[in-house]
């Protein structure tokens, strides 16, 4: 019997995983940005609460793509099947989503600190 050595593919989810992480971060500094000058422009909370929302959706579905390609990654498979390679890139898109998530809520609060200060 013979097995063909099929290559490890990059998984889809780290790759996703890692632009969703990003693309999270980039949404908190825009919170950071409205919280810190929003109110000077009549802005502030609101503008930063909507953009939380959409920075924390965005952080968590990095974490979850993340953690499923992990999975995808550590899942045993026998030689003719498929191999799924990225782990370096599913952890960072893991930590991007966190830390997207950790400062949307950070700059959400700085912007109710400095909306009602």
């Amino acid at each position: 019997m013979v097995h063909l050595d099929v290559p490890p593919v990059t998984s889809g989810l780290a790759t996703a995983s890692l632009g969703v992480g990003v693309v999270s971060i980039l949404i908190s500094v825009l919170v950071l940005c409205f919280g810190i000058g929003g109110r000077s422009w009549g802005g502030g909370a609101w503008p930063a609460g909507a953009f939380t929302v959409l920075g924390t959706i965005a952080g968590t579905a990095g974490i979850v793509t993340g953690l499923l390609a992990l999975r995808q990654i550590r899942r045993p498979v026998s030689p003719p099947e498929v191999r799924f390679s990225g782990r370096g890139l599913a952890r960072a898109g893991l930590t991007c989503g966190a830390v997207g998530v950790g400062l949307s809520l950070l700059g959400l609060l700085l912007a109710l600190a400095l909306q009602f200060a």
